[in-house]
């Protein structure tokens, strides 16, 4: 199992709503994750905006992005959420996820 943490920015105006979002995430999108091996999905959020997410996945980074890009779903939650973040331009927040190395790690 691969271990996949990622980092993003919220806007600081859209901090309280976007967790309001997660609290409430489609069941069609957890249905999506859970098809595609996005495991233990976590995501954590500094006062400041920040976010951490983190995810188990059998499949490599690219592979576990690539096989969301095949959900509907996956397509509307990106538009949904994209007025969210900080710095993404035109793109969907999942296309702008780059995977941090991992440096330690124990059981």
């Amino acid at each position: 199992m691969k271990r996949v943490g990622f980092l993003f920015k919220i806007k600081e105006e859209h901090k309280e709503e976007y967790k309001k979002h997660h609290q409430n995430v489609w069941p069609e999108m957890l249905e999506a994750l859970k098809k595609h091996g996005w495991n233990n999905y976590s995501i954590f959020m500094t006062p400041e905006g920040l976010l951490f997410g983190y995810f188990e996945t059998p499949h490599s980074f690219e592979e576990a992005l690539d096989l969301m890009a095949t959900e509907d779903i996956n397509s509307k939650w990106q538009d949904f959420m994209a007025p969210y973040f900080e710095n993404i331009g035109d793109q969907h927040p999942d296309e702008n996820m780059m995977e941090l190395e991992e440096v330690f790690h124990t059981d």
